[in-house]
Formats: C-alpha cells, sequence, structure tokens
C-alpha cells in the first residue's frame, strides 16, 4: 500500500500545486493550512468550510501526522518534554521535544535527527550512535504536537531552537525544508530570527546556511576553548578544526549581520576553571559572538558533575571583564531529567554505557 504524502512535509507552494493539479482552485489550499496551522485542525472531517467531497479526498491524499506520544514529563517550572515516536519499516523512530515557556515567549526545542553522530562525552543523545535523519514532516510535526498543548491557553510556539537530538547541520536538506515550512507566512509564520540553528561546527554547511538569504540565529556548541580539551569532549571534533569552524562562523556573521551564539555547558573541573574562561575570552575577541553559559545537567552513568554556582560566576565575571557578553543560561526542566536524550533513553533498553554520548 503507497504511504500518503505527509502534508507537513510540503511547501505551502507545494500544496498550492497539488491541489490544483486536483482541479480545486488555489485559495482552497489556503483553507486547509489556516485549519492545520493556525486552527490546530487535523481531521479533514472537520474543515467545515470544504465540501463533503472535498473533505473525504483529502482524507485520502495526505498524512496530517502519525506521531503518538510515547513519554511525557512536565517540570514545576512549565518546561514540557515529549518523547514522540512514528511507525516505521523495521522500527519506530523516536524522537525528544521540549516546551520551554519564558515569559511571552514559548520556545519548542526540536529534534532533526534520531539519535546523535557527534558522540559528546558528557551527553545521553548520542550513547548509541545516530540511527537516521528525521524527515522534515517529523521535525514540523514536532511543532504541531506542541501547538496542541498550547491551545487551550490560547497559546503557540514563538521561538524554535535546533538544540535537540542530532547534528542539525548533518540533516541540512531536511532541516532547511522544515525552516521554510515554518517560518513562510502560509505555514506556521514563525519568525526566521526567532528561529536557531545549533551545531557543533559543520564549516561547509555554515557558510551554505549564511547563503540561504534568511536570518536565523546561528548557535555553536562550543564547550571548550582550545582543540585539545574540545577533541576529547567531543570526538567528532577530529573532522573540523576549531580555526575552520570560527572561519566559518565569521563569514556567517559577515553575511546575515547575525551575531554568533558560543553555547559552552560547563562541567565541574574539567572545562570551567579561570584558565578556560580566559581562553574562552581570548577566543572570542576573534569574532563577533555572545556566551550563553550553560550549567551541566547530570546524566546517569557519565562521570561529569554539575558545576558549583560560584566557580559559575567566576567563570563569568573573567569572560564580561574582558567586554564578551556573557549570559548564565536559567537551568530548565531539571526536576526531569531535560538533558538532551534522556527521556528517550529511559524509554528503550540501552547498551551498556561507554564514555562517549552527545548534547
Amino acid at each position: 500500500m503507497l504511504q500518503k504524502p505527509a502534508f507537513f512535509g510540503l511547501l505551502p507552494s507545494e500544496i498550492d500545486a497539488t491541489v490544483q493539479n486536483w482541479g480545486w482552485p488555489r485559495f482552497r489550499a489556503d483553507q486547509v493550512r489556516q485549519w492545520v496551522y493556525q486552527q490546530g485542525v487535523l481531521d479533514p472531517a472537520r474543515m467545515t468550510n470544504l465540501s463533503p467531497k472535498q473533505r473525504e479526498q483529502l482524507a485520502e491524499k495526505f498524512s496530517f501526522g502519525s506521531a503518538s506520544i510515547t513519554a511525557q514529563q512536565i517540570s514545576s517550572d512549565g518546561t514540557r518534554k515529549l518523547l514522540l515516536s512514528w511507525p516505521g519499516e523495521k522500527e519506530s523512530a523516536n524522537a525528544e521535544t521540549v516546551l520551554i515557556p519564558d515569559g511571552p515567549r514559548r520556545t519548542a526545542c526540536v529534534s532533526s535527527q534520531v539519535g546523535c553522530p557527534v558522540g559528546c562525552t558528557f551527553c545521553a543523545s548520542g550513547i548509541n550512535g545516530v540511527k537516521g535523519n528525521l524527515t522534515p514532516d517529523k521535525i514540523v510535526e514536532q511543532i504541531i504536537r506542541l501547538n496542541a498543548l498550547l491551545r487551550s491557553d490560547d497559546q503557540r510556539i514563538t521561538n524554535v531552537v535546533f538544540m535537540g537530538m542530532g547534528e542539525p547541520l548533518a540533516n541540512y536538506a531536511n532541516v532547511m525544508k522544515a525552516v521554510r515550512i515554518l517560518h513562510d507566512p502560509a505555514g506556521l509564520n514563525i519568525s526566521a530570527r526567532k528561529i536557531t540553528i545549533s551545531t557543533v561546527g559543520v564549516p561547509a554547511k555554515m557558510r551554505e546556511l549564511a547563503n540561504e538569504e534568511l536570518p536565523l540565529n546561528l548557535a555553536i556548541s562550543l564547550h571548550a576553548p582550545n582543540e585539545t580539551l574540545r577533541r576529547k569532549l567531543i570526538p567528532w571534533a577530529e573532522h573540523f578544526s576549531l580555526p575552520e569552524i570560527l572561519d566559518a562562523a565569521r563569514f556567517y556573521f559577515e553575511k546575515t549581520g547575525r551575531e554568533i551564539t558560543l553555547e559552552y555547558i560547563l562541567l565541574a573541573g574539567v572545562n570551567d576553571q579561570p584558565p578556560q574562561a580566559r581562553q574562552l575570552a581570548t577566543l572570542c575577541k576573534t569574532l563577533r559572538a555572545n556566551v550563553n553559559l550553560i550549567r551541566y545537567n547530570e546524566v546517569d552513568g557519565l562521570p561529569f558533575k554539575r558545576p558549583s554556582s560560584a566557580d559559575v560566576v567566576a567563570f563569568q565575571e573573567i569572560l564580561r571583564a574582558a567586554g564578551v557578553n556573557t549570559h548564565v543560561r536559567r537551568s530548565r526542566g531539571r526536576d526531569i531529567d531535560a538533558a538532551c536524550g534522556q527521556l528517550r533513553r529511559e524509554n528503550e533498553k540501552p547498551a551498556p554505557l561507554v564514555t562517549l554520548g552527545i548534547p
């Protein structure tokens, strides 16, 4: 049996062309998108401004999502984490997505892959490697599912960060199509300035991203201020040198005018001491960047610890004294093990832990 095309994986222009090929007027595509993206109605039978025959045809021709919520956690701070599963031919693909409320903002932290190929030694996402790429519809469906949770309060996702499971730039084509669906005014209409792509650093793809003509935010998961320590923490870093990554970051700023964010997870006794802070300050002088310091969320079975508050403050003060715009990101969802990959790992039978993993 042929699989129906996934509605969430189609650009508005592709949906327009499809319904016109059926002999429908183009405005019908606008009506369907309004039901789906603005009102959250995924059942064609409820799209009352379409004729009964059109509703039936729509249900026959398109799939409007197939994910099931395998697990869910809710934090005392309002953070909600879902494990979504999609049926596949051999096994279900699954990925985490997180809803983070912060004042008027509702941020979705989305995954781009099933697992992760990078192998950061402190993270749960890549403990068992990467099992595959998420297609555009599965990326967009994460937002759809979170919007469904928010709808009862008349809210919706305002910001999107590709900081969940996976390396977004290793799934470039699928991620970029999803971004364009999220951004399109006829899609989910989320400003490109409110979408952040986070990467450990893939220079060629960073340069390609700079040429997309979208003012996206670029975040680099740095986690170490020098090549030696970075390669110990991020095994994948052996593929791309730190100077190459920083050069691509400078190119991104020159092309887009968007300041780079350097994400730096503080690991107690590993990368959180004054010598590393001074090295990071020197590195930051070479590009237009701000720094997000992130206190480590412990992962059961991995040896890394959360830094002390005193060490975090001292690290930040060294950077600020050097003129670096630095913020300590507020920890969210610690009571639900909100670090990337943990919920997925809890709901699978994991292989025996080794010393490698990822964010």
